[in-house]
């Protein structure tokens, strides 16, 4: 396990920090311009306009998915009929392709002929450009996502209400508490660990959003959903730019660590 972490994990992690000092292109020449790169970066608008794009998409992201995945955690705690059936239905979405997913989300969300908008118009609304307008194309890709993705976070906090000692409820009940006073004051604070689990690995998820935008907007409506992951691309594979995209690389890393820092800070605990 060491030497397939270090193969495949940190030797990746070197050859990118080394890539980012460089200029290097596609045709194999390369000199080294030491911090170049990262100076490019502070001041390139392209790069400011991406990252507010990523924790706008985050903002409205994690909140809606961590919601989502709590909410059928504990429905699903409290069904007992055909329990299996149910997590597997809730989870099936996860284990489908985020680009089969996103091409039917896209259609669903048609202005011409897509489901959401002949729905509306039942009751005279719209029709809407969900994916075609500033406002909604974030939280649009944000809730295409979150249905695609919560089953996982919903599996670990269904284990973690399992795990919850029933012995603390039964004393709650007994000392007169109610459904919500035994939710909010016994079982959140049981369950703290696995929500910072949880907050942290969807948080990294929603700053590393490529595919769903890839597909159902590339980068649009005037790259009002183009982010960070997507400007990475671009440098690399479109303008052939590997140095830099190793930069751009290298900084999303750190600004993911910095706010899994802060999240631990907030959220998590030590014991």
């Amino acid at each position: 396990m060491l030497v397939l972490f270090l193969v495949f994990r940190l030797l990746p992690v070197v050859g990118a920090l080394l890539l980012s000092l460089t200029d290097y292109r596609l045709s194999g020449k390369w000199s080294f311009i030491a911090f170049d790169n990262y100076s490019r970066l502070l001041s390139d608008n392209l790069f400011h306009e991406s990252l507010l794009v990523t924790l706008l998409y985050t903002v409205i992201f994690v909140p809606l998915t961590m919601l989502l995945s709590l909410g059928t955690a504990v429905l699903l705690h409290q069904v007992i009929w055909k329990r299996g059936f149910f997590r597997g239905v809730f989870f099936l979405p996860y284990v489908t392709s985020i680009v089969l997913a996103a091409v039917i989300w896209k259609w669903i969300y048609d202005v011409q002929d897509g489901l959401l908008n002949s729905l509306l118009g039942l009751i005279s609304v719209g029709p809407i450009d969900f994916l075609g307008q500033s406002g909604s194309v974030l939280p649009s890709i944000a809730v295409t996502s979150a249905w695609k993705g919560f089953g996982y976070s919903m599996l670990i906090l269904l284990a973690g209400l399992q795990a919850v000692p029933k012995s603390y409820l039964e004393a709650a009940m007994i000392d007169g508490a109610t459904t919500w006073q035994r939710f909010r004051y016994v079982t959140l604070p049981q369950l703290r660990p696995i929500l910072f689990f949880v907050l942290v690995i969807e948080t990294i998820g929603a700053f590393q959003v490529f595919d769903a935008i890839y597909v159902m907007t590339g980068g649009g409506p005037v790259r009002s959903s183009y982010s960070l992951v997507y400007f990475l691309y671009d440098s690399a594979f479109k303008y052939f730019d590997f140095g830099y995209a190793s930069a751009i690389g290298l900084v999303l890393f750190l600004i993911v660590l910095i706010v899994s820092l802060v999240q631990r800070r907030l959220v998590g605990r030590d014991d």
